[in-house]
C-alpha cells in the first residue's frame, strides 16, 4: 500500500501516526478492513492506496470485483456537517446526478461514527479529472455546475446558514494580492478604487442557493466530454450564484499539487457552458468581471509566484477595463452596480484554500 499526502509537504508516516493514530500501514489496513466489514458487511482486501489531507483520509480498496473508496475524518467539529453532506449526496445520486453516492451501511446509514472517526464508503467512479485544455469538457462542467448545485439547494436551503457574498478571509487575500501588484506597478489607482467600491456593495441582494463550494478540476471527473462525477460537497454553502460561478472559474484548473490559474478564454468557456443551462441576468453579468478579478487577486501568493497568479490578475484587470474583454462584453458592458446600504455578516475564512476535503 502506498501512503501519501494529497498536497501538504509533511512526512506521511508522521502524519499517519500523529494525526490519524495508526502505527503503520499494516495497522491502518487492518482497521479499514475490519471497520468496513463491521458496518457494511463487505469483505475488502488491504487498501491499495491511502491519501491524507488535513484531517481527512481516503483509502482505495476492493470488495470482490468492485472498487470502493473509504473516506474518513478525525475532526469532531465537522462530523455533523459530514453526516449532512453524505445525506445530501445520497439524495442527489437518487435523482440521477453524477455524484459519488455513498453506500448505505447494514443499518441504512450513509455516514457513521466509530471510535472518534466519522467515515463513509463510496464506489469508485471511473473518470479523469477535468482537463481545462478541452473546451468541450469545460463547457460541460459549466452546465453541470448549474444542474447539480440547483438540486443540492432544494435539500440544503432550509438547513444551511446563509452567508454574505464574499467572506472576510477572501477579501483579505484579495487586498494582499492587489497590494502586491500595485507595488510592482501592474495596477493603477483607478482600478483599485473601482474594485474597493464594488467590494463594499457586493452583498446587497439575497443569497442564491446555487453552489457547491469547491467546484474545480480536483472535484470534477470526466469521460470524453461528459461530466461523470462531481465530488466532495463538504464545502457546500449558500451564496450568490455569480459569486460561486466566478470563484469556480478562477480556480477551475486547480488540482492537488498543480495550483495555477486558467486563461481568460477558459473562464469564458465555463461561463458559456453555464449559460446554456440557465442565462445570467444583466446585473449578474455586470458582476462577473469584478468577482473574477477579486478571486484572481485572492490567489496571488505573498512570496514567489511560480504558477502566475499575479499575471492572471493583471490579465483580468485588462479584461475588465476593456482592452482584452471576453464575449460577455459584446452584449453587457462592465458597469458596477450602485452601492447597497446593507452590510454583510462576513465569515472568517482565512485558511489555505487547498485545505478542503480530499
Amino acid at each position: 500500500m502506498t501512503i501519501e499526502m494529497l498536497w501538504e509537504q509533511d512526512d506521511p508516516t508522521d502524519v499517519l501516526q500523529n494525526r490519524f493514530g495508526f502505527a503503520d500501514a499494516e495497522a491502518v489496513g487492518d482497521w479499514v478492513s475490519s471497520t468496513v466489514e463491521h458496518h457494511w458487511g463487505v469483505r475488502v482486501g488491504p487498501p491499495e492506496r491511502m491519501v491524507m489531507s488535513d484531517t481527512n483520509a481516503l483509502a482505495w480498496v476492493r470488495g470482490g470485483d468492485e472498487r470502493l473508496l473509504v473516506k474518513w475524518s478525525v475532526a469532531p467539529d465537522r462530523f455533523e456537517r459530514l453526516a449532512f453532506t453524505a445525506d445530501l449526496t445520497a439524495w442527489l445520486g437518487a435523482q440521477g446526478l453524477p455524484v459519488s453516492t455513498p453506500v448505505p451501511t447494514l443499518a441504512g446509514e450513509v455516514q457513521v461514527t466509530d471510535d472518534g472517526i466519522s467515515l463513509g464508503l463510496q464506489r469508485v467512479i471511473d473518470g479523469a479529472h477535468l482537463d481545462v485544455e478541452d473546451a468541450d469538457q469545460v463547457r460541460a462542467a459549466g452546465g453541470d455546475a448549474r444542474s447539480t448545485t440547483r438540486r443540492a439547494a432544494l435539500v440544503s436551503l432550509a438547513r444551511l446558514t446563509t452567508r454574505g457574498a464574499v467572506h472576510a478571509g477572501t477579501a483579505h487575500r484579495a487586498d494582499r494580492g492587489l497590494g502586491r501588484l500595485r507595488a510592482v506597478g501592474a495596477v493603477s489607482e483607478g482600478p483599485r478604487r473601482t474594485l474597493a467600491d464594488a467590494r463594499t456593495s457586493a452583498c446587497g441582494s439575497p443569497a442564491s442557493p446555487d453552489l457547491h463550494g469547491d467546484y474545480r478540476a480536483a472535484n470534477i471527473l470526466c469521460v470524453g466530454t461528459a461530466v461523470v462525477g462531481v465530488l466532495d460537497f463538504e464545502e457546500l454553502r449558500l451564496d450568490h450564484r455569480i459569486v460561486e460561478l466566478a470563484r469556480s472559474a478562477v480556480m477551475l484548473g486547480t488540482l492537488f499539487r498543480d495550483w495555477g490559474p486558467v486563461p481568460v478564454s477558459v473562464r469564458q468557456q465555463f461561463l458559456d457552458g453555464y449559460q446554456t443551462v440557465r442565462a445570467l441576468t444583466d446585473e449578474e453579468l455586470h458582476w462577473w468581471p469584478v468577482l473574477v478579478l477579486w478571486y484572481s487577486l485572492a490567489l496571488v501568493p505573498p512570496g514567489d509566484d511560480p504558477t502566475g497568479w499575479g499575471r492572471a490578475a493583471v490579465e483580468q484587470f485588462e479584461t475588465a477595463d476593456g482592452s482584452s474583454a471576453g464575449s460577455y462584453r459584446s452584449t453587457v458592458p462592465v458597469v458596477f452596480p450602485p452601492r447597497h446600504q446593507r452590510k454583510c455578516d462576513h465569515e472568517d475564512d482565512t485558511r489555505d484554500p487547498r485545505r478542503g476535503s480530499c
